[in-house]
């Protein structure tokens, strides 16, 4: 009886376990603009390093969706708001579950069959499955969503785990409950026959089911990919090819491509390939492609939850918002004076209008692989690469004047950790 129940602990720790490694990875991107980034990192960095250095496990620290790049078509604008929609909704519900559950065990109601519960046997679990797509979305790194397959296998298993302890205590009014009930999802989007299906869950159909969701997921997120490179407007010239931060910018690059040809930079090299991200001046996330300035270090700032809040709730323009609106907005200034006197570029010009500027910063990074051939447009982006970045310019878009050219250190304003590409 005791070997018994200690194998059955174990099991327990064991699903959990794996369950909060997902939590771990999804939470990443919280915690990376948390004044606590450098302790987890100096963990979870050397995962990250241990995954890069095989071909077989590199695809797991990269992204499959854009995080950085403003996504630009219509179908990944719908997929990157369902993130945002899909973690609120799988929070509250969860929190409404939860205080159900925990409300009625203090006041003895017994099986938890009122509200959401009257449909639907684990609304916990579904909410938190709701919560892990919307963070894969968020943080569309590949090692989250294989965490988050792994994840929905562990709940199937907790689940059924828990309706054979229910099943045991409370009877046959339990098994009523579940003939009643769909398992994760309404019966109107179940099979009936699952409800009477057997609480034994290591049988060759179930087996065979999960790992199917898990190829299925992983796969998704090869498909987003697929069609996130597909989608970037990328342009060439020679050894560099341009990649514009937000989309509508992608008229400017042949101006920016002759001017780059034109002006010798001293941190090219003719026999290395380059990808330029185009982007404002201001840009607030230009620290994940390299050490731009410590105003770029984002977890230094001191504004995480107003950072995750942005992030969540306006997809969009937090990324097009600057380091100075976000102050302006803080401090309750009108934000077109806080961007003129908040300046990158030190210009204190009455008349510049800050939404129409024409200049840009072009952020390089080398790429180079393991073939050593000459790489252009997506394939600068395929798994078997390695970027660094070296510099950055900025540039009066309509003169083609450069203003400022300067080198990088060899890491980003999170040092060798892995960022996203796109």
């Amino acid at each position: 009886m005791k070997s018994s129940g200690i194998k059955e602990w174990s099991k327990s720790i064991i699903a959990r376990g794996g369950i909060i490694v997902f939590f771990i990875m999804a939470f990443e991107v919280m915690i990376m603009i948390s004044p606590f980034a450098f302790f987890f990192y100096s963990v979870f960095n050397p995962i990250f390093h241990w995954l890069d250095a095989y071909s077989t496990t590199r695809w797991l620290t990269n992204f499959f969706l854009p995080h950085m790049i403003l996504p630009p078509t219509l179908t990944l604008k719908i997929i990157r708001i369902s993130g945002s929609i899909l973690f609120v909704v799988g929070s509250l519900t969860f929190i409404i579950c939860a205080l159900q559950v925990y409300l009625g065990k203090v006041f003895k109601w017994g099986i938890a069959d009122k509200g959401i519960y009257r449909f639907v046997r684990h609304p916990q679990y579904t909410s938190l499955g709701l919560w892990g797509v919307g963070m894969a979305i968020l943080w569309p790194r590949f090692i989250v969503l294989a965490t988050l397959s792994i994840m929905f296998i562990l709940y199937y298993f907790l689940a059924k785990d828990e309706e054979r302890r229910m099943v045991k205590q409370y009877g046959d009014s339990y098994t009523d409950y579940m003939h009643k009930t769909g398992m994760f999802f309404p019966l109107i989007w179940e099979n009936r026959s699952t409800a009477h299906a057997p609480i034994n869950p290591f049988t060759a159909k179930n087996v065979f089911a999960l790992l199917s969701l898990m190829v299925l997921v992983i796969s998704a997120g090869f498909a987003c990919r697929y069609l996130t490179l597909n989608s970037l407007q990328l342009k060439s010239k020679d050894n560099v090819t341009l990649v514009s931060i937000m989309p509508e910018d992608n008229k400017l690059d042949p101006a920016i491509l002759n001017a780059i040809q034109s002006e010798k930079l001293d941190f090219l090299s003719k026999q290395k390939d380059y990808l330029g991200y185009e982007m404002p001046v201001d840009y607030i996330m230009q620290g994940m492609i390299a050490n731009t300035g410590s105003e770029h270090h984002l977890y230094k700032q001191h504004h995480t939850v107003a950072l995750i809040i942005d992030w969540v709730f306006h997809p969009f323009e937090h990324l097009r918002r600057s380091l100075s609106a976000d102050m302006a907005k803080m401090h309750h200034v009108d934000p077109s004076m806080a961007k003129r006197h908040h300046c990158p570029l030190g210009i204190n010009n009455e008349t510049m209008n800050c939404n129409d500027c024409d200049y840009r910063r072009v952020v390089f990074v080398e790429v180079d692989n393991l073939a050593k051939k000459h790489l252009s447009g997506k394939k600068l982006f395929s798994f078997n690469t390695t970027r660094v970045p070296v510099g950055f310019i900025d540039i009066n878009t309509k003169t083609g004047e450069i203003i400022n050219m300067n080198m990088v250190e060899q890491k980003t304003a999170w040092s060798d950790v892995p960022t996203p590409a796109i």
